[in-house]
C-alpha cells in the first residue's frame, strides 16, 4: 500500500523505492513550483549523504526548470542548515533539500524551506500537500537535467565557504583555533563530514573524526546523535585524549554531545548549557524557546537571569515563527536541534556543536565541569525517552487507538505524584506536583510512539516512563511493538 504524502514535522519523509520514488519526488517537486508561482527569486535544492540523493535532487532542479524557476543546485552533500542559509544570504525564495535527517538509512525525504529561513509553517504545508495531491493526480512539467543547466535555469554552486563565513560571525573560530583543544567529530557518515574540521583549521586546535566518509547505509548504524546510536564514539571519549565529542545526525541540522570522561550530555542539558553560556558568559538577553518535550532547567534559567521562556509544540515550523516574533536570543527542542539569534530561525547542528567547544574554552574548565556548574544553578534533573516502533501498516491504527485511549483518561496522579496541569494539543503531557513531567507522542516523521519524561532522579524517570506505557497501554510486549 502507498502512503499518501503528508508533511510531518519537518517535511515528507518515506523508504526508499517503496514510497520515496522518482515519481513522488517530481510530484512534490512541482508542487514546490506551484506553490512559489510568479516568485522570480531562485529556488535553492541541495541533498544530504543518502541513497542516490544527489539524483534525486536532480529531479527536483528539472522540474523547477521546467516550471520557469531559476535553480542553485548546491555542488555536493551539504548540512540541512548550509542549504537553509543560502536561502536567507543569496535572497532566494525556498530551498528543498532531500534528506530525511536522522532517520533509517531506508529513508529519504524532502524539506521545504521558505525564504526567510526556517521551516515550513503549517499552513505552508497545507499549500504544498495540496498542490503535491494535485502533482499526483495531474502530472508534471519536466525537462531533461542537461537542458535545464545549458539553458542557464540550473547553476551548480558550492555554498561552503560563504556557510562557513556564516558561522565565524556567531563563534569566534580564531578563539577555537587558538584554544589548543582536542575535538572528536562523529558526522555519522552524513553530511557533516570534514565541517567541524574545516571551521577550525590552521591553529592548536586539533579535529579526530569517525565515520567521516559517504556510507548510504550509514554502516548499519541509525543517524541520531544520542547515546545509544553512538558506542564507539562514546569508547574513545572514555578512553581519554578528547576534551569533546560533537556528533550531527544524517543532515547536520541536530548535535549530540559526549564529555571528555565519555559521558553522553543528554540533548536537555545541552539546550541548558547553550542558554548558561549566552546568558552568563556572553552576557546576552533575550527569550528563550522550547518544545514541549523540552524541560524545566531552561524554566529556571529563566527565573535565574530574568528572561522569558515560552513552550511550543514539538518541530521547528512552530518554534520558528516564534523565535522571529520574539527576536529570540536561543531556541531548541529534545531532538537536538538549536537555533540562535542572527542566523536562521532553525536548528544548526553545526553552529551548536562549535558553540559548545567555545563554551568549554570561555569556562576555562572540563566539559563535565561545566555541567556540574549547570547543576549548581538549576539542581539536578534527569531525563529519558523510550521509543516504541510499530509497523508501518499498522501505524495510522495505532496512532488512532493509542490517541483515543489517552483522550479517555483524566489521571489525578501518576507514580503516586499528583497530576498538576495536562497539555494535549501535541500528544498527551502531564505536569506534576514535584515538577517532574511526562510525555507521550507518536511521531509525525516515523512509526514510532515516544514516551519522555523528566525527574530529579534517573530512578524516578524510569517509573515516570513505565507508568506512562502502562497508561497507554502499548509497550515492548505488545505485538507489532518494539522499544529501541
Amino acid at each position: 500500500m502507498t502512503l499518501p504524502i503528508n508533511f510531518g514535522t519537518d517535511g515528507w519523509r518515506a523508504v526508499v523505492a517503496d514510497d520515496f520514488t522518482y515519481e513522488r519526488v517530481r510530484a512534490v517537486a512541482q508542487g514546490v513550483a506551484w506553490y512559489l508561482e510568479g516568485d522570480a527569486r531562485g529556488v535553492v535544492v541541495g541533498h544530504d549523504t543518502r541513497f542516490s540523493a544527489e539524483l534525486f535532487a536532480r529531479e527536483v532542479a528539472r522540474v523547477l526548470a521546467a516550471n520557469g524557476h531559476n535553480v542553485l543546485l548546491l555542488d555536493h552533500p551539504v548540512p540541512t542548515p548550509t542549504i537553509t542559509w543560502t536561502v536567507v544570504e543569496r535572497h532566494q525564495a525556498g530551498a528543498v533539500a532531500v534528506t530525511a535527517s536522522h532517520n533509517p538509512a531506508e529513508f529519504n525525504g524532502l524539506k521545504y524551506k521558505p525564504d526567510y529561513g526556517g521551516s515550513a509553517a503549517p499552513e505552508v504545508v497545507e499549500q504544498l500537500e495540496k498542490h503535491t495531491r494535485r502533482a499526483l493526480e495531474g502530472g508534471v512539467l519536466a525537462v531533461p537535467f542537461e537542458e535545464a543547466q545549458a539553458s542557464g535555469r540550473v547553476q551548480v554552486v558550492d555554498p561552503i565557504p560563504d556557510y562557513l563565513r556564516q558561522v565565524g560571525r556567531l563563534v569566534d573560530l580564531q578563539r577555537l583555533r587558538d584554544a589548543g583543544l582536542r575535538i572528536l567529530h562523529e558526522p555519522m557518515y552524513g553530511a557533516g563530514i570534514g565541517l567541524i574540521r574545516a571551521a577550525v583549521a590552521g591553529g592548536k586546535t586539533s579535529v579526530t573524526e569517525l565515520h567521516a566518509e559517504r556510507n548510504p547505509g550509514f554502516g548499519g548504524m541509525h543517524p541520531e546523535p544520542i547515546g545509544k546510536y553512538m558506542p564507539e564514539a562514546m569508547a574513545k571519549m572514555a578512553a581519554g585524549g578528547f576534551d569533546l565529542c560533537i556528533a550531527n545526525d544524517g543532515d547536520s541540522d541536530r548535535v549530540g554531545i559526549i564529555d571528555e570522561t565519555g559521558r553522553f550530555i543528554t540533548q536537555l542539558e545541552v539546550l541548558a548549557l547553550l542558554a548558561m553560556y549566552l546568558l552568563e558568559k556572553r552576557g546576552l538577553r533575550g527569550h528563550l524557546i522550547r518544545s514541549l518535550t523540552s524541560g524545566v532547567m531552561l524554566d529556571r534559567l529563566g527565573e535565574r537571569f530574568g528572561v522569558p521562556v515560552i513552550e511550543t509544540p514539538v518541530g521547528f515550523k512552530y518554534i520558528g515563527p516564534k523565535m522571529i516574533e520574539t527576536d529570540a536570543l536561543l531556541a531548541g527542542e529534545e531532538s537536538g536541534g538549536f537555533a540562535f539569534r542572527g542566523h536562521i530561525p532553525e536548528r544548526d547542528g553545526i553552529v551548536a556543536g562549535l558553540t559548545i567547544a567555545e563554551m568549554v574554552v570561555a569556562y576555562a574548565m572540563p566539559l563535565s565541569g561545566v555541567l556540574h556548574h549547570l547543576v549548581d544553578l538549576v539542581g539536578p534533573h534527569s531525563y529519558a525517552r523510550h521509543d516504541i516502533r510499530f509497523e508501518r501498516a499498522d501505524y495510522e491504527e495505532r496512532k488512532h487507538q493509542v490517541e483515543k485511549r489517552m483522550r479517555g483518561q483524566q489521571p489525578k496522579e501518576i507514580a503516586g505524584v499528583a497530576v498538576v496541569g495536562t497539555r494535549s494539543d501535541d500528544g498527551f503531557k502531564f505536569l506534576l506536583a514535584d515538577t517532574s513531567w511526562v510525555l507521550v507522542r507518536m511521531s509525525g516523521t516515523e512509526p514510532l510512539m515516544r514516551v519522555y519524561a523528566e525527574a530529579a532522579s534517573p530512578e524516578r524517570v524510569e517509573e515516570l516512563l513505565t507508568a506512562m506505557e502502562r497508561m497507554v497501554g502499548i509497550g515492548a510486549s505488545q505485538p507489532g511493538a518494539a522499544t529501541r
